[in-house]
């Protein structure tokens, strides 16, 4: 494979930045690649399985420590990483684009990201309340508290290499546990730099043991090595549905905890009320953004037949202008497909769903002459008759399934008719039709937005799914109880509003 010296003497300048020893991405036998243009630019030294055993050991005793460290100190750690992320946010967020291929912007506001829940983190270090419950038996008293529930085992996907990572290490860290991560191996460069960031902020702290945080960087024999320690008392896995259910019951099996963030066929509703004009932005963003490899992204659109001919024409519009290029450069809105396993199955999904009838918009491979190792790919809108198989099934890549309907009822059975329950969205202004979405009798995923599109998540709001999304919920440390971010009111019903489902901790807090 070529190696390209520009992308690779870029990406070695950034992680010395970010104090990343320049041993830790050469000389490896894990081949880093661009999708930018499908070159190498790094070689990464990978954990030994053999050598896992002794990093779990060493977790143990960094988490027997910092337990019994006090929360607001523990806090202060976060604190210091948050500054650290200040500080590099350019150089990460650069980084983020050279290994994942999204625009700059989406690399920076997946840094931003990081920022928040360290801030997250840091407020809740004085907040990790238990409760005093009134008892039935004189001369007793009854307490409710949340220790720290151990080593943490983190094993992250290649969409949201960092981002992810941090709801996950930011809530346990102030909890009192231990980390370690294993990142996508499509994504190890970004682990590195955050890894050296928290590693300055441990060191400026003083009071964090070593062994507190943790790099397992390699295959799957050492993600199976991390699934089935017993010493790790949470394995948090984002990924695919199919590796969720390789996970889940093999830590089930030795009676561990899991946080599995799967598969998501996110659905749009667009009733006959609904302003077109904010809800074409939305859709656009939904399903185009990160080339529509967001667990989040918009993947279904039921739109009411008043307004469908009208909201299509807009859309294909849309679809055609949208600027497919180099992520690195000014302007581009949509950077490659992480690989070309990922182009061939948008490819098949495209011809499958042309065998059922549908109308293909878009979906082209572009750039393939200047970038012949890269993947980059025109969004495609597909006008479908029916939910069939294919619309059903996820598909990783920019693809939007378009379909009518003419009863709310009917486009919400159809809407929750499909195996994975992540995030979900109608855009309408009849209050009447928000609240039925949102209600128990609406939208059967984890997250429902109104007037705003289902991609995305925000600090503090449990971000997770339902079904065969996992039902783990990440980046809030509640206990159960519904958190609601926004709620529509007449005077805020066009604006954009959206609701957490009933969420639990990540880490006990």
């Amino acid at each position: 494979m070529q190696t390209n010296h520009t992308l690779r003497d870029e990406a070695a300048a950034l992680l010395a930045r970010l104090g990343v020893p320049a041993g830790s991405h050469t000389g490896g036998s894990l081949h880093v690649v661009s999708p930018i243009d499908g070159t190498r630019i790094a070689e990464v030294p990978t954990l030994p399985a053999a050598d896992f055993p002794a990093m779990v050991g060493a977790a143990c005793t960094a988490f027997e420590a910092w337990r019994s460290v006090p929360p607001p100190q523990r806090g202060e750690l976060l604190r210091l990483f948050a500054q650290e992320l200040r500080a590099g946010k350019d150089d990460l967020g650069r980084l983020v684009t050279l290994e994942t291929g999204k625009i700059v912007q989406e690399g920076l506001g997946e840094v931003q990201e990081m920022i928040d829940i360290c801030d997250f983190a840091v407020g809740l270090s004085r907040q990790l309340y238990g409760l005093t419950i009134a008892t039935e038996r004189a001369g007793h008293k009854m307490r409710e508290a949340w220790p720290p529930l151990g080593v943490c085992g983190i094993i992250s996907a290649f969409n949201f290499p960092v981002a992810v990572w941090s709801w996950n290490s930011a809530i346990a860290l102030v909890c009192g546990d231990a980390l370690i991560w294993k990142p996508s191996e499509k994504s190890p460069l970004t682990a590195l730099a955050c890894q050296a960031l928290l590693e300055r902020a441990i060191a400026k702290h003083g009071g964090a043991p070593r062994g507190l945080s943790q790099l397992a960087i390699g295959g799957a024999e050492l993600g199976e090595a991390l699934v089935d320690d017993p010493r790790i008392a949470l394995v948090s896995a984002t990924g695919s549905t199919r590796m969720g259910r390789a996970v889940a019951p093999r830590v089930a099996a030795r009676f561990g905890r899991t946080l599995l963030e799967l598969g998501g066929n996110n659905g749009m509703i667009v009733a006959p009320s609904a302003d077109l004009e904010l809800a074409v932005r939305a859709i656009l963003f939904s399903a185009v953004g990160t080339a529509g490899q967001r667990c989040t992204s918009l993947r279904r659109l039921f739109v009411h037949d008043s307004v469908y001919d009208a909201l299509l024409e807009r859309l294909k519009r849309a679809y055609a202008q949208v600027p497919v290029g180099d992520p690195l450069e000014a302007g581009t809105l949509v950077g490659p497909l992480i690989d070309r396993r990922s182009f061939e199955a948008m490819q098949a999904s495209l011809g499958e769903a042309r065998a059922a009838g549908a109308t293909v918009h878009g979906g082209q491979r572009e750039l393939a002459e200047r970038r012949p190792e890269a993947w980059y790919v025109r969004p495609a809108l597909v006008e479908i008759a029916t939910q069939s198989a294919v619309v059903c099934r996820e598909t990783f890549a920019p693809i939007l399934y378009v379909m009518r309907y003419s009863d709310l009822a009917e486009a919400i059975r159809l809407h929750n008719a499909v195996p994975q329950g992540l995030s979900s969205s109608i855009f309408t202004t009849d209050l009447r039709e928000a609240e039925l979405f949102t209600s128990a009798t609406g939208s059967d995923c984890g997250i429902a937005n109104v007037n705003i599109g289902p991609s995305g998540a925000e600090i503090g709001g449990a971000f997770g799914g339902e079904k065969e999304t996992g039902g783990g919920r990440e980046a809030a440390a509640t206990r159960g109880r519904p958190t609601c971010a926004a709620s529509p009111s007449p005077s805020t019903i066009r604006g954009s509003c959206r609701w957490h489902r009933a969420s639990s901790s990540n880490c006990r807090p």
